[in-house]
């Protein structure tokens, strides 16, 4: 499609001096590129003058007039193009972008793309009261850099390359009116606040306390391992099993109620679930309410019976089962010498198309000696202990419940642990947060090596902390930006520079 067009303006200014003109020195064709139309390509043939300019002082002689919105000096595509590409290289970067140009009718490089990209305005980044600051890596492991976020319309105000006081510093300083800073407790940003803003209040992040206090005990119990390898063996309690009665006569007698701990649970839990359910709540309600998952909530609501919540009562099929009856003939023809590498190729050849473990496990369990003495389990690991000292107890199982209680009663060093992490869950979760000089003068005087050094760190960042378990703010949002970060290095495979990088995450 060829389009010709002509400026109907009688004069131009002139770029340079702004002075009107209508003296035409002469004319030529611009042959713009545009954006296809309807699939078809568009050939725009623009008629352009070139004017006198008639200030004789001006050091421009003549000058070529433009059209707004349509073209620039020097430019070989018109303006909505050139945005199209941008927006493109915005949302694909520079090959990926490339191609999808080409699929549009668009001839444009991924080089041209990216440079599109770096020709177009930082946005404004206006006044904001509350920012969050976190770090990022540039590259995992050597460099990281820095992301600031506004706190309540969580737009990413910028990026800075370097993650210390000195690049931080600056960019608070032109920015007096901020109020609020949420950060990690990293000493950097706390030492560039301090510097540069000292009028705002610094927030400690909940989720960065929570995960410090996590590697502490985490340290602690390693410290404590040897309770863990003298922790008496604690026999886990059996599922409930359905029992059949032996029928009398020609009555025809049903599985009866499944009995034990389990089965009195499996029995509460659900008629809490459907008597909350009963009064209005929905199933998301009755999680928060309970502090349950949500498809836990739903299992129990779509049970009509209690038992049927009961798991475990009837086995599975097993590939090896077919072959279940050879492998003991086989076992008893050899007096046990036979290897269990040999078996699996002997079942192979009759059709098995297991693997080996599951033939190990059966091995174990079926062809053991019955006098022998089972060995015993195994010591937990400080970090399966770990887990359950800082894990929400309705997230527990009832065998981690029972093992957590055989832990704390062994090593009252670890249930001092225990008391103190759930004091601090406390006042992170409900934002008590003036019951901290309480906790930290107790969590001193307790001794245990990483949980003391814990509360030593949260006396030295004091007001930052209080101030994170008492107010609303929080880093949320800051952790997202990073994750977006994330995504947008992965789709340039790594190999953005910083610059690049700024420009896609504050105007993409």
């Amino acid at each position: 499609m060829r389009v010709e067009a002509r400026v109907a303006a009688p004069g131009a200014s002139c770029p340079c001096c702004g002075e009107w003109s209508k003296r035409v020195h002469g004319s030529y064709l611009r042959y713009p590129s545009d954006l296809p139309s309807c699939g078809r390509p568009v050939v725009l043939a623009l008629r352009v003058r070139r004017f006198t300019c008639p200030d004789a002082s001006c050091p421009r002689r003549t000058f070529a007039e433009q059209v707004v919105g349509l073209t620039r000096r020097h430019g070989q595509v018109t303006e909505r193009q050139r945005k199209s590409v941008a927006d493109l290289g915005l949302a694909l970067a520079g090959r990926a972008g490339a191609r999808m140009a080409a699929l549009l009718g668009i001839r444009a490089s991924r080089s041209t793309l990216l440079r599109r990209v770096m020709e177009l305005p930082d946005p404004v980044v206006g006044t904001p009261t509350a920012v969050g600051v976190d770090d990022f890596a540039l590259r995992k492991g050597h460099i990281d850099g820095t992301v600031i976020t506004d706190a309540v319309t969580h737009r990413v105000l910028d990026l800075l390359p370097e993650r210390d006081a000195a690049t931080l510093a600056p960019w608070l300083a032109g920015h007096p009116q901020i109020e609020v800073i949420c950060r990690d407790r990293a000493s950097a940003y706390a030492e560039a606040a301090d510097t540069a803003a000292p009028q705002a209040r610094q927030v400690a992040d909940r989720y960065h306390l929570w995960a410090n206090l996590v590697r502490a005990v985490e340290r602690t119990v390693m410290d404590h391992r040897p309770c863990l390898n003298s922790l008496p063996a604690v026999e886990p309690e059996p599922e409930p099993q359905w029992e059949t009665p032996t029928p009398t006569g020609s009555d025809t007698a049903g599985p009866v109620d499944p009995t034990g701990r389990m089965a009195d649970r499996r029995r509460e839990h659900h008629a809490l679930v459907h008597q909350l359910l009963a009064r209005g709540m929905g199933l998301r309600e009755v999680a928060r309410h309970l502090g349950w998952g949500r498809h836990t909530v739903q299992r129990y609501a779509r049970a009509k019976h209690w038992q049927d919540m009961v798991k475990g009562q009837r086995p599975r099929a097993s590939k090896l089962d077919p072959f279940k009856a050879y492998l003991a003939q086989r076992w008893e023809e050899t007096g046990g010498k036979i290897t269990g590498l040999a078996l699996l190729e002997e079942i192979k050849q009759r059709g098995y198309r297991g693997s080996y473990t599951i033939l190990a496990v059966w091995k174990q369990d079926a062809l053991a000696d019955p006098d022998s003495m089972p060995p015993p389990p195994p010591a937990p690991t400080f970090r399966q202990v770990t887990g359950w000292l800082t894990r929400h107890p309705a997230g527990l199982t009832h065998d981690e419940e029972v093992q957590r209680k055989a832990v704390l009663a062994h090593c009252p060093e670890l249930d001092t642990a225990a008391c103190l992490v759930t004091a601090f869950a406390c006042m992170l979760t409900l934002l008590e947060g003036e019951h901290l000089t309480d906790w930290i003068t107790e969590a001193t005087s307790s001794a245990l090596p990483g949980i003391s050094s814990f509360a030593a760190g949260l006396n030295v960042d004091r007001g930052a902390v209080e101030a994170g378990l008492t107010s609303h703010w929080n880093s949320g949002h800051v952790e997202g930006a990073v994750n977006r970060i994330k995504m947008l290095k992965r789709q340039m495979f790594g190999r953005a520079g910083f610059p690049l990088l700024r420009k896609r995450v504050l105007l993409a």
